[in-house]
């Protein structure tokens, strides 16, 4: 639910590479339905990542189904370039396009066909951070962690039988 006096929108659009699926995602897109009756999601497909200089774990497919499960998505569309926005949130019939406040600026020019709001990203959580944390992990340590589970496995074994 919104808060008292705060405008409700119809539909609202927001975009987003949404690799590594993660609390703040998950933070962003319920303040988005608070705000609004149907949330529309574009999600930047692998080809669009490439033109941005970025590479994601998981598919562009993969990632699409993840955030379209999400009970707060009412839908999921490709984000496919820049400059579709605009054409999206027309044919879409958007009254609200929300991106992160690291965006504040940079879609302004869009308040000319909907409103423009700017959310406050969630601190200490980021794809980029999870990315990071992931590669640090030498597969080394992975083969050692994975000897230690396995030895685990095999004390307890006899309990479970």
């Amino acid at each position: 639910m919104s808060n008292q006096g705060e405008r409700r929108f119809r539909r609202a659009i927001t975009y987003g590479t949404f690799d590594l699926l993660h609390y703040g995602h998950l933070n962003l897109l319920r303040r988005i339905a608070d705000l609004a009756d149907e949330v529309v999601v574009g999600v930047s497909t692998d080809g669009f990542n490439e033109i941005k200089g970025k590479r994601s774990m998981t598919s562009f497919e993969h990632r699409s189904e993840l955030v379209a499960a999400l009970r707060m998505v009412s839908r999921v569309i490709p984000e496919e370039s820049w400059d579709q926005k605009r054409r999206d949130i027309v044919e879409n019939g958007i009254d609200l396009f929300v991106m992160g406040d690291d965006w504040v600026g940079k879609f302004d020019e869009l308040g000319d066909v909907c409103e423009v709001m700017y959310l406050p990203r969630t601190s200490g959580i980021s794809s980029t951070m999870l990315r990071d944390a992931v590669h640090l992990i030498s597969s080394d340590e992975i083969d050692r962690v994975l000897g230690m589970l396995k030895s685990v496995a095999e004390v307890l074994r006899p309990f479970g039988e």
